[in-house]
């Protein structure tokens, strides 16, 4: 008896200790959290004063009047220009500061449509791309037209109030620009994988749905699988004009007069021999007359000049700030007003990980 008392003593001893050990691990590790807390948001707004002061000198070289994939802000090997300035051998990757680093990517916002500008034309241009069925069209575009502009009718396939008013739960028609491209997914018509593709998982559907992989109009149940989604070609927050040097394919044919092979042709072009944006042979449009030599029609690049440009002044920066075990996420949107003149519209933290 005394035997087995002694060994149940000892379990329980044991047991205290592990649960006492694990608890003060815990406690360690929120500490050093805690701790971390300050130092990592201001490795955050380091690195956003970072990038402010990478697209300024960006901007500072001399014979770049353009924003393109081979340059240091987008993580590109630089052009020329760069060889001989601050941003020579500059990489956007653990940049040390303090005790940690900060890691950094650019993107700007002009290589997509701004959604508040976009025509009926744009938006159904990019749906048709997209393979959306052509019933659902109409009713997209004009919603998404009805969600932006005020007015109490509706166009003949949209929505004010009197629809909203009737969801559970109800909301009302914000009939002012989008502010954020999330927004989407509160206007009639558009479903998730119209909005994001990628994210969106079909195995969640039940019955008879199932991924459309054919390319053809869906049919009755299936959940279509579409090549790219609004939130790849439009933005809420650009200065109105696609960047030439940035923008992909899909967005390059919302662009009256350019079609997959004119924008393809528009690629290779600043694409350079190899073919790659973002290398070292890229030969970035300096201007849109350049665009001739890619087949477009002198007279249509003679009216591109308020749909496109060269130049970018929106750009959405990824802040990963990193101490120790610890890292996270910030992201911010810069608005360059001229040449170093780089202003943060906002700032906010997105993730946390550790190890």
């Amino acid at each position: 008896m005394a035997l087995i008392v002694a060994v149940i003593a000892v379990l329980v001893l044991s047991l205290l200790a592990a649960g006492f050990a694990l608890s003060m691990k815990v406690e360690t590790r929120l500490a050093i959290n805690a701790n971390s807390e300050t130092q990592l948001y201001w490795l955050g707004r380091s690195g956003v004063e970072l990038a402010r002061w990478v697209l300024a000198e960006q901007s500072r070289v001399a014979n770049e009047p353009y924003d393109a994939l081979n340059q240091i802000w987008a993580g590109g090997p630089g052009g020329g220009g760069e060889t001989n300035g601050p941003l020579a051998g500059f990489s956007l990757q653990n940049y040390p500061i303090g005790d940690g680093t900060v890691s950094l990517k650019i993107i700007d916002r002009e290589r997509y449509a701004n959604i508040n500008s976009a025509t009926p034309q744009e938006i159904q241009q990019t749906l048709n791309l997209m393979g959306v069925d052509a019933n659902d069209i109409s009713v997209v575009s004009d919603s998404i037209q009805d969600w932006i502009q005020p007015g109490d009718s509706p166009r003949v396939a949209g929505a004010k109030d009197d629809y909203y008013m009737g969801l559970d739960p109800p909301y009302h028609c914000k009939e002012a620009p989008i502010d954020d491209l999330s927004e989407l997914l509160l206007i009639r018509g558009i479903t998730p994988a119209m909005y994001d593709p990628e994210h969106f998982n079909a195995t969640n559907q039940t019955g008879t749905v199932f991924h459309h992989r054919l390319g053809l109009n869906s049919a009755p149940g299936e959940a279509p699988n579409y090549p790219f989604g609004l939130k790849d070609v439009f933005t809420a927050i650009s200065n109105g004009k696609i960047n030439v040097n940035t923008a992909d394919a899909n967005v390059l044919q919302l662009i009256p007069g350019v079609d997959a092979p004119t924008a393809d042709a528009i690629i290779k072009l600043r694409a350079g021999p190899d073919g790659v944006d973002g290398t070292d042979d890229d030969t970035p449009i300096q201007n849109l007359g350049q665009l001739a030599t890619a087949g477009i029609n002198p007279q249509i690049i003679g009216q591109m000049g308020n749909l496109c440009g060269t130049r970018s002044s929106t750009f959405e920066v990824h802040v990963t700030a990193r101490l120790g075990p610890i890292s996270r996420e910030y992201v911010a949107l810069l608005w360059r007003a001229s040449g170093g003149d780089i202003r943060v519209v906002s700032f906010y933290w997105v993730t946390q990980k550790q190890g």
